[in-house]
């Protein structure tokens, strides 16, 4: 089986360096962040931008927007996170992950930050390998709340909440995958699937598989279920290949059927994940750092819509042949 999607159109307002970052909100609107500094808020019906914020000195890495897609947290290179209200336009909280409090607990620099759906808190991974739970609310923005420990100091390059709020996936440089319980402060399961570095996970919609990409050219399927005796699932379940370079990023579609990655090979591939195997891949024009489908199900007899971001500073929408 082979699936078609074609290009429906670029961002009105190209980045000026590359996307390293997007998200199709619930509010059909999409987030891109940019090594250039700018976070921007575009439509997606006309790809026009319809919010964005003045340029930070250093590009922003990492992207995470709640549920209702009313905000945005984002993180630059040095570790200052911010949360971006969509609404109004303002930033309702900042905080410098890289400054020493004097008297105070130091934190570490963040990479690499995740808003939790439930909302109240955010999380983060760096250096340490570690994941710290921060307050995402005003006038406490950034505190420390808790610290989930993995055991190992390899680099935190990608932590993601599962979509229900209780478990929050890290993955690391050397290719593990932590899965962390938020209410116990404990490692529920951890993997060793890949070879090299883990740049990007995807939870299903009902928290119970997760995707991972790597550096290893290989996208693994895990089985993260828990059970009530708190036993956790059956691990990797199935392996994607055929990218012939590193994957940097994934997403899995809203009815959990296809997935979609961006390589550095320069190109985006649809997977079917109950075929195991590639149905669509679509050349660019450069690496493909960021991937998101529309959370929207799609309509009938199609199989929706994705956005990606990439080397060339273009948000570009793409939709399945026959989808509106």
């Amino acid at each position: 089986m082979s699936l078609a999607f074609l290009h429906a159109h670029d961002g009105a307002e190209p980045h000026t360096d590359a996307v390293w970052g997007v998200s199709w909100t619930n509010a059909d609107t999409v987030l891109s962040i940019s090594a250039d500094g700018t976070i921007k808020q575009w439509d997606s019906i006309s790809g026009q931008v319809s919010r964005s914020r003045p340029p930070h000195t250093l590009g922003l890495v990492s992207l995470s927007v709640d549920p209702t897609g009313q905000q945005a947290l984002y993180n630059t290179l040095e570790g200052l996170t911010c949360l971006w209200d969509l609404e109004d336009g303002e930033v309702k909280g900042s905080f410098e992950s890289y400054a020493r409090v004097a008297g105070g607990e130091s934190t570490e620099p963040s990479w690499s930050v995740s808003l939790n759906p439930k909302g109240g808190t955010y999380a983060s991974t760096g250096g340490s390998g570690n994941v710290t739970i921060h307050s995402a609310e005003a006038p406490t923005f950034g505190e420390r709340r808790a610290t989930l420990n993995s055991g190992r100091s390899k680099f935190g390059m990608f932590c993601k909440h599962s979509p229900d709020g209780s478990r929050v996936a890290m993955s690391t440089e050397a290719g593990q995958i932590f899965v962390f319980d938020i209410a116990s402060s404990s490692i529920q399961a951890a993997y060793s699937s890949h070879a090299m570095a883990v740049r990007s996970l995807a939870w299903s919609a009902d928290s119970n598989l997760l995707l991972s990409a790597s550096e290893d050219k290989r996208l693994i399927l895990h089985d993260v279920r828990s059970s009530p005796s708190g036993k956790a699932g059956s691990g990797a379940v199935a392996t994607f290949s055929g990218h012939s370079s590193w994957v940097l990023s994934t997403d899995i579609s809203p009815d959990g059927r296809l997935a979609v990655s961006g390589s550095a090979d320069k190109t985006t591939k649809v997977w079917d994940i109950g075929a195991r195997t590639a149905v669509s891949t679509v050349q660019d024009q450069g690496e493909v750092w960021s991937v998101s489908w529309r959370p929207k199900a799609p309509a009938h007899g199609t199989a929706g819509a994705y956005v990606t971001g990439g080397e060339d500073g273009l948000v570009r929408w793409w939709r399945s042949a026959g989808a509106g």
